[in-house]
């Protein structure tokens, strides 16, 4: 009797789970050194949040959903259509409309963060204005850079998805859909500390 098979390794979802806990630990060594900053320091000076943060926010959730709905549906994709390399030979239009609507969405937070830079520095709130604004640039443009790796990734998918030569799709899929549902929990961590330390 042969042996039952054990299903294979994905190293994509073993390195998206490398690259969130990587990122975890910077953002919390982050969040220590401004806790820290904050406490020992006389210069610390808190300005008002720009507006567009929490429109920000709820356009990244909500990209999160139409990433999930898209997930979802193109999963639910019986066996069959699957070619032996994970590419998806019958493709439900609805589950590729939704990674578009998710690309928009993230392209749309990107924009909605720039345009956050831009009020505060018409307020005259920079970079070097003092240690919270330094923290909150900082913060931001940091998680803004992993959100385009995040729409890069995204990119993948969708080239993948519709090549059916192409291998691998559905763990990418995975992947990627894991790495854009922690940067949205991500951003809503680091909302709740500008808002209350900064």
């Amino acid at each position: 009797m042969p042996a039952p098979r054990t299903p294979p390794t994905e190293p994509t979802l073993t390195g998206v789970w490398v690259g969130i806990a990587t990122i975890t630990m910077s953002f919390a060594a982050f969040t220590a050194a401004l806790v820290a900053r904050q406490g020992a320091a006389a210069d610390w000076q808190h300005f008002r949040l720009p507006p567009i943060l929490y429109l920000n926010t709820l356009v990244l959730l909500m990209s999160s959903g139409t990433f999930e709905l898209s997930r979802r549906r193109i999963l639910a994709v019986p066996a069959p259509a699957w070619d032996e390399e994970g590419a998806v030979l019958d493709l439900p239009p609805q589950g590729l409309s939704w990674l578009y609507v998710t690309l928009v969405l993230g392209l749309l937070f990107v924009g909605g963060q720039l345009e956050a830079w831009r009020g505060l520095s018409a307020q005259g709130v920079f970079l070097a204005t003092n240690p919270s604004s330094a923290f909150f640039y900082v913060l931001t443009a940091l998680h803004g850079v992993h959100v385009l790796g995040g729409l890069g990734g995204l990119l993948y998918v969708l080239h993948r998805l519709t090549h059916a030569s192409s291998a691998k799709a559905r763990t990418a899929l995975r992947g990627a859909a894991l790495y854009w549902h922690f940067m949205a929990a991500l951003w809503l961590y680091l909302l709740v500390i500008l808002v209350t330390r900064v």
